[in-house]
């Protein structure tokens, strides 16, 4: 997925993952993260320069809409 395509389907409610189910992407305040659930740790989703993701396009997935 593209960052655009990442944070649209973030806006639309859906879950995003990176590499696995343990790494979410979310939306805190207006920082962009990849958050592991099981650590108290997380990533910003892009670089400094805000374009270049913190991982490859290929290893993001949509997962079942957030409740």
């Amino acid at each position: 997925m593209k960052l655009q395509e990442i944070k649209e389907q973030i806006n639309l409610g859906k879950n995003v993952f990176w590499g696995n189910t343990s790494y979410q992407v979310k939306k805190v305040g207006e920082q962009w993260l990849i958050v592991n659930k099981y650590k108290d740790d997380a990533i910003g989703l892009t670089h400094k320069d805000n374009k270049t993701l913190n991982g490859n396009e290929t290893d993001f997935f949509t997962g079942v809409k957030n409740d």
